[in-house]
């Protein structure tokens, strides 16, 4: 803007001085009798010519930079108002003037992004609150049944050593479903409220992946479900044991609630270079590409009815995630032809990443 003001200025003067000496060469070549009015026009003003020279660069600069303001205002204005437009929650676009195309660009991507923003944050508002009310349903139910055996407990003190045994099995169970549930509220809590922070130290990830797997072996046996493993041993790895156990356990749990009955579940870990993958594989339902892509979003759950078998916080994948990529590395999902893989890549050292 000020160049352009610079220049018009520049080829004000010029055309001034132009006209200038034009008007003094007309003068020099016209024969003149002295009671011409233009001669004593021409006289007075050459009496004055400082005085007018002064007025003409005052007078022209002050047109130019008062038309430049001006329409500097306008598209202030212009602006302005479009800042308006821009906090409407409406998909409109912003649309300015030729020469604020580019502010316009701006404010259009920005717009779009502030919209997505926010409508990324009602859904999972709304998942987080469908969510709660879900486990709040969830809690009345074995709350009934523990009220409720109990209660049958109290009132029918003869009742017989396998009958009270077959209740006192029914309310334990029951509670320990109340614990999972409760500690989901806390995994909620814990996962908006805190930023997660890495602890790191030297590990055998080898020795920790087949711990890991030893410790599931009950519970594959009461789905009748089978591990087959390929872990190479004795690999070490800096990372924060604490968390990557977290990881394991979640994507090893999602293989067994999602497997189907009598089927392997593929658990493998190699090195490359200076990373290593561990893949876990299970068979069951392929995943539908709409859903595998927002696996990892918080509060989300493939199962949409709510089972007690597999519903779970909807937190386990997008905390694994998040852990994952804390150290470095990367998580990603795969699901075709009634398989669904989990592949983890981490570094050898996270601390040459983080």
């Amino acid at each position: 803007m000020e160049r352009r003001i610079l220049i018009w200025i520049i080829l004000y003067l010029l055309l001034g001085f132009l006209f200038y000496y034009l008007a003094v060469a007309a003068y020099h070549l016209t024969i003149w009798h002295g009671d011409e009015l233009l001669y004593q026009f021409i006289h007075w003003a050459d009496i004055r010519k400082d005085a007018i020279g002064l007025l003409y660069i005052g007078a022209g600069c002050c047109i130019i930079i008062f038309y430049y303001w001006r329409k500097t205002f306008s598209y202030l204005q212009e602006v302005v108002s479009a800042t308006e437009q821009f906090y409407q929650n409406d998909t409109a676009l912003i649309q300015l003037s030729e020469p604020l195309k580019e502010v316009e660009n701006k404010m259009n991507q920005a717009k779009v992004n502030i919209l997505n923003t926010e409508r990324s944050a009602r859904e999972a508002e709304q998942r987080k609150n469908d969510l709660v009310t879900y486990l709040a349903h969830d809690l009345k139910t074995p709350i009934t049944s523990v009220i409720g055996y109990l209660t049958l407990l109290l009132d029918e003190p003869q009742i017989s050593d396998e009958l009270r045994a077959k209740y006192t099995g029914i309310v334990l169970n029951k509670a320990e479903r109340l614990e999972e549930l409760i500690n989901e509220f806390f995994e909620i809590t814990r996962f908006n409220l805190s930023k997660l922070t890495l602890e790191v130290e030297r590990i055998n990830l080898s020795r920790m992946l087949e711990q890991i797997a030893s410790e599931f072996y009950p519970v594959l046996s009461e789905k009748q479900l089978r591990w087959h493993t390929e872990i190479t041993p004795d690999i070490e790895i800096l990372c924060d044991p604490d968390k990557l156990e977290r990881v394991f356990d979640n994507l090893i749990r999602n293989a067994i609630n999602y497997s189907y009955e009598d089927t392997d579940i593929f658990l493998s870990m190699k090195q490359t270079d200076d990373r290593v993958e561990i893949f876990v594989c299970n068979k069951g339902k392929t995943i539908p590409p709409e859903k595998l892509e927002r696996i990892f979003e918080q509060f989300f759950r493939l199962d949409s009815a709510r089972s007690s078998k597999t519903g779970g916080s909807g937190l386990g994948l997008a905390i694994s995630k998040e852990i994952v990529e804390l150290h470095g590395g990367s998580l990603k999902a795969e699901s075709a032809d009634e398989s669904i893989s989990f592949t983890v890549v981490l570094p050898l050292d996270c601390k040459k990443i983080v």
